[in-house]
């Protein structure tokens, strides 16, 4: 078996969402979770095959996004993941509707930081065994930096004054 970190390649303030699913289906189900959830948002999912043609199906209502999301799955290539690229919206926005589709398995990460993905390569196939998202901490968190937490909370609209 071979370890593989591969890099998700974006810009850097963009949001996405990495996940695990069974079924061919998920690439129609996760389209209308995503219409339906925040019509204002401007996505592009990838849901990579894991038998059959085994092709990475593309969807999704920008087609920069789109191919963003399609080249970083094919370059994860692992069965049945998926990649969801975001904008206009948080991925708190959506992670509810994306976890009750009946075929989304887990969410491996949602978050706009640099990203690698650990994958194994075996036998001809590929696996997601986690992620490394953003940096380890520095330390803990003093009141300044309490104050500034809330004070960013406030400023996106997610805490009340």
């Amino acid at each position: 078996m071979d370890l593989i970190p591969v890099p998700i390649e974006k810009p850097e303030d963009l949001n996405f969402v990495l996940g695990h699913s069974h079924f061919i289906k998920t690439v129609e189900d996760l389209h209308e979770a995503m219409a339906s959830t925040v019509p204002a948002a401007r996505w592009g999912l990838a849901f990579c095959e894991a038998s059959g043609p085994c092709l990475v199906r593309v969807e999704g209502n920008d087609e920069r996004l789109r191919s963003l999301a399609a080249s970083n799955a094919a370059r994860i290539g692992a069965g049945h993941s998926f990649l969801l690229f975001l904008e206009n919206a948080y991925p708190v926005n959506v992670l509810n509707t994306l976890k009750s589709v009946p075929e989304v398995c887990r969410i491996f990460c949602a978050t706009a930081n640099p990203t690698t993905v650990i994958v194994a390569e075996h036998g001809g196939g590929r696996a997601i065994l986690g992620v490394v998202d953003g940096s380890s901490p520095r330390g803990v968190e003093g009141a300044s930096e309490r104050a500034a937490r809330i004070d960013l909370l406030r400023k996106i609209g997610y805490k009340l004054a």
